[in-house]
């Protein structure tokens, strides 16, 4: 790491920790879930790998369209143009209205969706209910994402740490008590709807609690995001169109990544309820090794897109530098921690045998794209600081929906000898390589490409000045 880079990687550290404990502490939600509804029964464990998969793509592909206040807030604040940033906020929140209320009809009504995995019908019906009851916290989720992404933008994530840890611990409490039923305060035994009911509670508290912060906060209040005057509140036509052109292609490209994973879990669900059930476990040990990249490439892309709203573009291109030579770092030590202890993670989340082997073989794929996973997420995040989202999303359909989805469902069950549940894995290691090549290739074109432009303007200034 050079001299320059170092001072960089120990603010995007700095910016990264807050936003890691947060992000793992809310997916311990998950995992809290994964193992509270895992030991009650397998197959309602199965049917929150099912439900909560089109849950968390359908999330996330939203939520990922509210990010585009991340570039715009983070620009306009490098820019010193903070008279904006309360208006922006609001349109977030006109934008996660409108969000949810299609979620919510989407998740209401979850049966063709549900039908791909070809379940036995008193699977399906537990699932179904699943996701009828998250559709009551989408709103809150939506909500909480505005605020998520002007904290992050205002270099201010302590917040999200808080607020994260405070609604795990609820929400282990309560799954506890929902899920597996206590007959001393005469609650039944609800199963996966138990911890749907819990999330939904959690999630309205954290989404008011940060209402609170944004008009109290003095961090936030500044702003005056919640301006009682009309003309204020009401919705900018301009300005939504700014954040869709922007976060559609950012929320598609979530949705493309997610929704890969989910539609692993409809086909592997088709060779059996093992395969399905060690899919869940391996596929949260993915989302929470994820967490790590995911917070180093958003405390990247907030500092490079308050350099790039300053115009200091040597400093954004030292700050991509320092961020992916931090993120390849922290991703080959989890890589062997992984494949160290795979089949121990899976112990935690199942007592049956079968399934802990199916998903430590699992887990060991996931080790070895974590290397890669580190170099595309910081790639696409640095890319969406500078507000290119379109090409990114062309890159992750090909590498995600073409490679991992549709060679791997061509390797799982037609190649000459089928791989099962491994061959989508498989795949996924090559998809993973791809997207990191194209990404990062496209990032070094833009970088280059802005560096040569400041270096022309300045040339011209200094010819007029002379």
């Amino acid at each position: 790491m050079s001299p320059e880079t170092f001072p960089l990687s120990r603010r995007i550290v700095a910016l990264a920790w807050p936003v890691l404990v947060a992000q793992l502490a809310s997916i311990g939600m998950t995992l809290l879930d994964t193992l509270l509804v895992g030991h009650y029964s397998t197959e309602h464990l199965a049917a929150v790998a099912l439900g909560g998969g089109i849950y968390i793509t359908l999330m996330l592909g939203m939520s990922g369209v509210l990010m585009a206040l991340g570039p715009i807030i983070g620009q306009d604040y490098g820019a010193g143009q903070k008279d904006k940033i309360g208006a922006n906020v609001r349109d977030g929140f006109w934008l996660a209205l409108a969000l949810s209320l299609c979620g919510f009809i989407l998740l209401s009504f979850p049966q063709q969706l549900l039908a791909l995995a070809q379940l036995e019908p008193e699977l399906e019906a537990i699932a179904a209910s699943y996701l009828y009851l998250l559709a009551f916290s989408l709103p809150a989720a939506l909500g909480y994402r505005v605020f998520h992404a002007t904290a992050n933008a205002l270099g201010y994530p302590l917040p999200l740490m808080y607020i994260a840890i405070l609604e795990t611990l609820l929400h282990g409490f309560l799954a506890w008590a929902l899920v597996g039923g206590v007959p001393a305060l005469s609650l039944p035994p609800l199963g996966a709807n138990g911890a749907a009911i819990s999330q939904i509670i959690v999630n309205w508290l954290a989404f008011l609690f940060a209402c609170y912060l944004l008009a109290r906060h003095s961090r936030f209040s500044l702003y005056g995001i919640f301006s009682l005057t009309l003309a204020r509140l009401r919705p900018r036509l301009a300005a939504q169109k700014a954040l869709l052109r922007l976060g559609l292609p950012m929320g598609l490209s979530y949705l493309v990544e997610v929704s890969a994973f989910t539609m692993m879990a409809f086909f592997i669900a088709r060779i059996g309820v093992a395969e399905v059930s060690a899919y869940r476990i391996a596929a949260n040990v993915s989302a929470l090794t994820y967490m790590l990249p995911l917070s180093l490439a958003t405390a990247t892309a907030v500092l490079v897109a308050q350099a790039v709203g300053a115009r200091k573009e040597k400093l954004a291109v030292t700050t991509i530098a320092a961020g992916q030579v931090t993120g390849i770092i922290l991703a080959l030590g989890v890589a062997l921690l992984l494949y160290l202890f795979r089949f121990s993670l899976a112990r935690l989340a199942t007592v049956d045998v079968q399934v802990i082997e199916i998903a430590g073989a699992m887990v060991a794929y996931i080790a070895a794209y974590q290397f890669f996973d580190s170099i595309q997420t910081v790639a696409a995040f640095a890319l969406r600081a500078y507000k290119i989202s379109f090409l990114p999303l062309c890159i992750h359909i090909a590498s995600f929906w073409g490679l991992g989805l549709g060679f791997g469902f061509w390797l799982a069950f037609h190649a000459p000898t089928p791989q099962g549940a491994a061959g989508f894995w498989q795949a996924t290691l090559l998809a993973t390589i791809a997207a990191a090549f194209f990404l990062g290739g496209l990032l070094l074109i833009v970088v280059k490409s802005r560096l040569r432009q400041e270096s022309s303007s300045s040339l011209v200034i200094q010819e007029k000045s002379t």
